[in-house]
């Protein structure tokens, strides 16, 4: 009767990802960018976003079943909505995770 959940918004690296992940149900993350990527450097730091496509990559590796992305980015919220979200589910099938994109007033079940 438990489930647990993994949020992380502005992410772009996940140190010691295995464990973070570890038994999660779902992972919310960061849909800045749906392929693209948003990462770059200041100084020595790493800073921006990962794309969806590279948190689902991470999912599928973990064996995370399902994700939602949030924080979304002008490719998902001014572009080509439909075919963006059509892009970010084609994605999550490859890898066999389950995914959508949030919106205003989403609720959510946890198994």
């Amino acid at each position: 009767g438990r489930a647990s959940f993994f949020y992380a918004p502005d992410l772009v690296y996940i140190h010691d990802r295995a464990a973070a992940l570890d038994e999660i149900n779902l992972y919310i993350g960061d849909g800045a960018t749906v392929a693209r990527s948003f990462v770059r450097k200041r100084g020595g730091a790493l800073i921006g976003h990962a794309p969806v496509r590279t948190q689902l990559t991470w999912c599928h590796k973990e064996g995370v079943p399902r994700a939602i992305f949030t924080h979304c980015g002008s490719q998902i919220v001014t572009g080509d909505e439909d075919a963006r979200l059509s892009d970010v589910k084609a994605m999550a099938r490859e890898r066999g995770v389950a995914a959508e994109v949030a919106f205003d007033g989403m609720e959510v079940d946890l198994p």
